[in-house]
């Protein structure tokens, strides 16, 4: 995961900027002990999905460096989580040499990521918000792991708070014209992912 962090930064920042301490920080992040689901798996699993859908992205590199901030701040208990990792993207790229530009483009992704409302035109959005969303559409073995990976983050809230309030959230995807924005993912995972999803609510409401 270092040398793909190197990857994504190399091109994008200052000559003679050294990779690995960012890489370093951030990895150590998201292995916090309070994560079960936004975890390291998560955070690669993401960067695959980029790579899947890089061709529809306006700029993958920015698209990807976005992916390593989204969820570098974490706290299932907060809800500024995404602003808080803007933030250290603005701090931390510009030190590395990003330019303004790419830091403010990646700021932006990462904010997204708090209701995926990419706009229409939205390129790299899209792919940003797709693949964080992917994981929706996994098979269903998948994508019952990664529902008791969510519970197990939510730990402290009791089961009949939970319930209503990951049936909500589960309630609104589903109202939604369509999750995925890119024509990869409409045609690939959109109806598995309706499929978990209503699957998962069912799960909830029997208790």
């Amino acid at each position: 995961m270092r040398e793909r962090f190197a990857a994504v930064l190399r091109p994008l920042s200052g000559a003679g900027t050294d990779p690995y301490p960012y890489a370093d920080d951030l990895l150590a992040r998201w292995s916090q002990p309070q994560r079960r689901y936004h975890t390291t798996r998560h955070l690669a699993a993401v960067l695959d999905h980029v790579d899947t859908l890089e061709d529809h992205a306006h700029d993958p590199g920015l698209v990807r460096l976005a992916a390593w901030f989204h969820d570098a701040v974490y706290r299932p208990d907060r809800s500024e989580n995404e602003e808080r990792s803007a933030r250290l993207a603005e701090r931390a790229l510009p030190e590395a040499g990003v330019a303004a530009d790419a830091t403010a483009e990646v700021a932006r992704l990462v904010r997204l990521t708090a209701d995926h409302a990419a706009r229409p035109g939205d390129a790299n959005g899209a792919v940003l918000c797709d693949a964080d969303l992917a994981i929706l559409a996994s098979p269903p073995a998948t994508y019952a792991a990664y529902a008791a990976d969510v519970r197990a983050e939510y730990g402290f809230v009791p089961d009949d708070l939970f319930r209503t309030g990951r049936g909500e959230v589960l309630e609104q995807l589903l109202a939604l014209p369509s999750l995925f924005r890119t024509p990869y993912g409409l045609r690939e995972w959109e109806e598995q992912a309706r499929h978990n999803i209503a699957a998962e609510l069912r799960l909830l409401a029997a208790g």
